[in-house]
């Protein structure tokens, strides 16, 4: 397969809906629906663009997924709050419908959905009726995009909840605006579209992948889908798990290595958002978001640049907290590999970096200001700041093993799931556990997939989020005389966010969800 270079601006499949007179007011110059799609390439242009829409929701989930759990929180500079404030709300159960939306959170990430499915409903609509095509390719590009429309839905529902099920290409303002369906019926939708894309879809056979939708990714979607839908079907999900360590995917020897972007889309990627540094506008920049705020970047870095901007283009976001760090088991190779410390001088909030250390045995120097930061993402040396190389890891190998470890417990078949927890755990550096238990593999799946927007919806799976973030607020409210005696009560209700209010507005068939 040819790589996938996921930055065709293909600017013409939009939720919007638009007659054929508003179509002839584009310039002749312009693509649009009427003038694209008349051959393969057109259409495969079309699914790549698709793919695009996951880019927003890797950075999103920074603040609503892995934020908002028990792993991070964010360092305050209170001389510089900009649009910080409504990303900060998130983190600490503040946020309402209006803080969920474009511009005052880090992405509308209902929209983004939205606008995804909005692409693959255009292709899959059509190219069902197109003879000029050959059956093959066409099988192709239906999985690709029947796996995307499954993905973006499990994303809204995991996050808002029921949604409306937008099913296909959008031509009038009455199909645009439709009401919401129940968690159920999008559930039922999700999974009826990744058993459609599953045959269609290639096994993975060569390494490095080419990033595009794969059966293993299919079937991880799918066994994720089994186990969080309201009533879970466990035995179904063992079975698609089971097939992807069939499959030829396998754990690389090094932990550390499977973020390294010179190991991009390997044995251990089952799928993984990609990017390309450079000049085209394909860059990631989570790195430089990560670290403190400080005067010279350069210092871990290795170019100096600045990333003491205001709001989310700023550094000091997503810190590890220090129970996180003190969660690691001694010896997991895993802790130096995820984590690292920023030691400097603190003049007011300005931070100059001196040192960055290791966290294994780490005792803050006398008079030195410290900062935990996320390592994983960290690949020097950078030719231009806020402009990287890393691929953000969706799924991995070794979460294939640890949920089907997870999906094992849950059907009291706790002696079968050992040899897959323990194949994560010696990769680490750490010894056999004797017995399973549910406990003990959400702990290794919080560590292992540590820092890649899995801990908030692992939490709510396991019934575990609100008294694990209750929790969090406690401590950190008595770290933290700034946080509101308002923040952290965290409830059932909390636990999907609130429907943008944009969204609310403009499609007056939506309900608000309970709480907000």
């Amino acid at each position: 397969m040819k790589k996938i270079f996921l930055y065709i601006a293909v600017a013409l499949i939009t939720l919007q809906s638009c007659s054929e007179d508003n179509l002839n007011l584009a310039p002749e110059t312009s693509l649009s629906s009427v003038s694209f799609f008349k051959n393969a390439a057109e259409f495969d242009q079309a699914v790549v663009s698709a793919y695009t829409n996951l880019r927003l929701i890797a950075v999103t989930g920074i603040y609503m997924d892995e934020i908002r759990s028990d792993n991070t929180f964010f360092t305050i500079y209170q001389a510089d709050r900009g649009t910080e404030t409504s990303a900060e709300a998130m983190a600490e159960f503040l946020d309402n419908a209006t803080s969920s939306q474009e511009p005052n959170n880090p992405g509308n990430r209902y929209g983004n959905d939205y606008s995804g499915i909005a692409k693959v409903n255009t292709v899959l609509s059509r190219l069902e009726n197109r003879e000029d095509i050959a059956q093959g390719v066409k099988d192709t590009l239906s999985g690709e995009a029947l796996f995307l429309r499954a993905y973006y839905y499990y994303d809204l529902v995991q996050h808002y909840g029921g949604v409306p099920l937008q099913l296909k290409e959008v031509t009038s303002e009455k199909e645009a605006f439709l009401p919401r369906n129940t968690v159920e019926e999008v559930y039922s939708q999700i999974i009826a579209d990744l058993t459609n894309a599953i045959p269609k879809l290639p096994v993975a056979t060569t390494f490095p992948q080419s990033g595009r939708a794969t059966r293993g990714a299919a079937k991880m979607l799918l066994a994720y889908a089994y186990m969080s839908k309201p009533e879970r079907e466990y035995a179904k999900a063992e079975k698609e798990l089971l097939d992807i360590t069939h499959m030829n995917y396998g754990l690389l020897d090094n932990y550390a290595d499977v973020f390294d972007p010179a190991h991009k889309n390997s044995r251990e990627s089952i799928f993984e958002v990609q990017y390309q540094a450079g000049n085209d506008g394909q860059q990631s920049d989570f790195i430089w978001r990560f670290i403190p705020k400080t005067t010279n970047t350069e210092a871990i870095l290795g170019l100096h640049g600045t990333n003491l901007r205001g709001g989310l283009s700023s550094g000091g976001w997503n810190v590890p907290t220090q129970e996180m760090v003190d969660s690691y088991e001694d010896g997991d190779k895993r802790l130096p590999a995820s984590i690292g410390v920023a030691v400097g001088s603190l003049s007011g909030e300005s931070f100059t970096t001196e040192a960055m250390e290791n966290p294994v045995g780490f005792h803050p120097p006398s008079g030195k200001a410290y900062f935990y930061f996320i390592k994983k993402y960290l690949h020097p040396p950078y030719a231009v700041e806020w402009n990287t190389d890393d691929n953000w890891p969706v799924y991995r190998y070794s979460g294939a093993l640890l949920l089907l470890a997870e999906c094992l417990v849950a059907q009291n078949k706790s002696p079968e799931a050992l040899p897959y927890l323990n194949q994560v755990r010696k990769r680490a550096g750490l010894p056999d556990m004797t017995v399973a238990t549910k406990e003990s593999v959400a702990d290794e799946m919080r560590h292992e997939l540590a820092f890649e927007n899995h801990r908030w919806t692992d939490l709510i799976r396991n019934g575990n989020a609100v008294n694990v973030l209750n929790e969090k607020g406690e401590r950190l409210k008595a770290l933290y005389g700034w946080l509101l005696p308002a923040s952290f009560k965290v409830t059932e209700n909390r636990l999907i966010y609130a429907i943008p209010s944009r969204e609310i507005q403009i499609n007056s068939n939506l309900v608000q969800n309970p709480g907000y």
